[in-house]
């Protein structure tokens, strides 16, 4: 059984789709779901975003569980342009196995291999990212890998970090973070997301821009992911 986890269901979604002979489960009111790609077993479980939601949920996921591998995915920010948009992260300083060792095939895959760095909060300034890239020498951030790592580690599983970037300093967030996501709530609020754009019309084509970066780069992660899942 290979586990695969994301953040939120907009990570998820074009994977999902790929998932033949799904069910869903509810185990201690985590609730996951298990398909196959081709003859692989596989479950899927959506951690939330930040360390309180996502330490409960994966510490509740993997109790009285082994898995084969489970690779954290999902998305990540660039910390400076060497990562374009769509690029494909193995965070080296998190992943316990590498892709090589998985199989010669592997080392063809278009993955950039660097540190990642698990930050409390979504990173919007260009000013931010690069004191970030100086003082942690990470290419990139996420909000859940680390304690996805740490939980990994307790367990005894192995685990693949693989993250696909959807903003960078050239290209980053077409709101303040806290427009887009609210962490506490553990999603979007609509109204406070209307309420900016209509207050900033300018900004409503960077957001139809970052909506269609945001369902490629779902395509790239589940592309990449399939094929990973194939090759085991």
């Amino acid at each position: 059984m290979i586990a695969v986890t994301f953040a939120l269901p907009a990570e998820s979604s074009e994977f999902l789709r790929r998932l033949r002979n799904q069910s869903r489960t509810d185990r201690s009111g985590i609730r996951t779901i298990r398909g196959t790609i081709d003859d692989r077993a596989v479950e899927v479980l959506h951690t939330g975003v930040g360390e309180k939601v996502c330490r409960q949920r994966v510490t509740e996921f993997l109790q009285d569980r082994q898995f084969d591998l489970l690779i954290s995915s999902g998305f990540a920010g660039a910390l400076n342009d060497k990562l374009q948009i769509g690029a494909l992260l193995l965070a080296k300083n998190l992943s316990t196995v590498e892709l090589t060792e998985m199989g010669s095939s592997f080392s063809r895959l278009p993955i950039h291999e660097a540190d990642l760095l698990t930050v409390r909060a979504l990173i919007d300034s260009n000013d931010e990212r690069n004191k970030i890239a100086r003082t942690s020498g990470a290419a990139a951030v996420d909000m859940e890998t680390e304690f996805i790592a740490r939980a990994c580690a307790e367990h005894g599983i192995p685990l693949l970090s693989l993250r696909v970037i959807t903003d960078t300093p050239r290209e980053p967030f077409p709101a303040p973070p806290h427009v887009l996501f609210d962490i506490e709530q553990q999603r979007t609020n609509l109204l406070k997301l209307a309420a900016f754009f209509l207050a900033h019309p300018n900004r409503i084509a960077r957001l139809i821009q970052f909506a269609r970066r945001i369902a490629n780069a779902r395509k790239i992660l589940a592309n990449t992911l399939v094929a990973i899942v194939r090759e085991l």
